[in-house]
C-alpha cells in the first residue's frame, strides 16, 4: 500500500532522513521504532506532505505522492495522528471530530461515521459537548485518534499514541489500535514503547540517526539481542 524508496528530507538545515526505504502492506500494522531524534516523526510528516522530500520516492497504492499537497494526501485516504495529540483545546469534542471530516463532501455519511465513532468511543459520546481542553490525557488521545477516523482513512500514521499515558491507558489505546486495524485500516505506528509496538505490529523497522538500521518480522525483533538490549530494556 505504502512504499518509501531512498527518501531524503531536511528538518531546517539538518538532513533528517538519509535515504530510508520501508514498506507498509495493506491491512497490516507496521511499527517504526527508534530513540528521540532518530527521524521517526519526520518520516510521518514527510509521508503526510508536511515536509518536502529532497530525494527518493513515496508511493501510495503504486502512485507517487511526494510532490502533492497535504490536503490532497488526506483525500487519498492517508491521515496522521500527530505526537502530542494536537487537538483543538478551545473546541468541544464534537467540534473536534467534525474538523476531522473537513475534506469530505458526503454530509450524510459523515454523520453516520460520527455515530459509529460514538459507538466505538462511548467516553467521547458522553463528553460530546465538553471542551476538549478539559479532557484527560487518555481521553485526548482517543479524541485525536477518533478525529483522524472521521476522514475515513485507508492508512493511519500514528505518532507516539501512548506518550505520557498511565500503563492501564496504554493498554486501552493499543486495544483501540488493534480494533481499528481489524476494521480494515492499515497502520504505520511510531512508538517509543517498543514492547507494546512489537506485540501489536506484524513487522517492524528500527531507525537510528535518519537511517533504517534494522527491519524484520516483529516476533523476530522481540528476540533480537540488540533490540532487546537497546529498546526493550533487557540485560545481557
Amino acid at each position: 500500500m505504502l512504499k518509501l524508496i531512498s527518501v531524503e528530507s531536511y528538518y531546517g538545515r539538518i538532513r533528517a532522513l538519509k535515504g530510508i526505504s520501508l514498506e507498509v502492506p495493506e491491512g497490516e500494522i507496521v511499527a517504526l521504532l527508534g530513540a528521540n531524534g532518530a527521524g521517526k516523526s519526520t518520516t510521518l510528516r514527510t509521508i503526510s506532505g508536511l515536509i518536502h522530500t529532497a530525494g527518493g520516492e513515496i508511493l501510495y497504492q503504486g502512485q507517487p505522492i511526494h510532490h502533492i499537497s497535504p490536503h490532497r494526501i488526506v483525500r487519498l485516504g492517508i491521515c496522521q495522528v500527530p505526537e502530542g495529540r494536537d487537538i483543538f483545546m478551545g473546541l468541544t469534542v464534537q467540534e473536534n471530530l467534525k474538523m476531522g471530516a473537513f475534506t469530505r463532501k458526503d454530509g450524510k455519511e459523515v454523520q453516520r461515521n460520527l455515530n459509529r465513532i460514538y459507538t466505538s468511543f462511548p467516553i467521547l459520546n458522553s463528553r460530546a459537548k465538553q471542551m476538549a481542553g478539559t479532557l484527560s490525557g487518555g481521553e485526548q488521545q482517543m479524541l485525536a485518534t477518533a478525529r483522524a477516523l472521521m476522514s475515513n482513512p485507508k492508512l493511519m500514521l500514528l505518532d507516539e499514541p501512548s506518550l505520557g499515558l498511565a500503563p492501564l491507558l496504554v493498554e486501552e489505546i493499543f486495544h483501540i489500535i488493534e480494533e481499528i486495524n481489524r476494521e480494515g485500516v492499515t497502520i504505520l505506528l511510531v512508538e517509543q514503547n517498543a514492547n507494546m509496538a512489537l506485540r501489536t505490529a506484524r513487522y517492524g523497522y528500527v531507525m537510528e540517526t535518519g537511517r533504517i538500521a534494522l527491519h524484520d518480522e516483529a516476533e523476530n525483533l522481540i528476540k533480537n539481542d540488540y533490540v532487546r538490549k537497546v529498546y526493550l530494556g533487557a540485560g545481557d
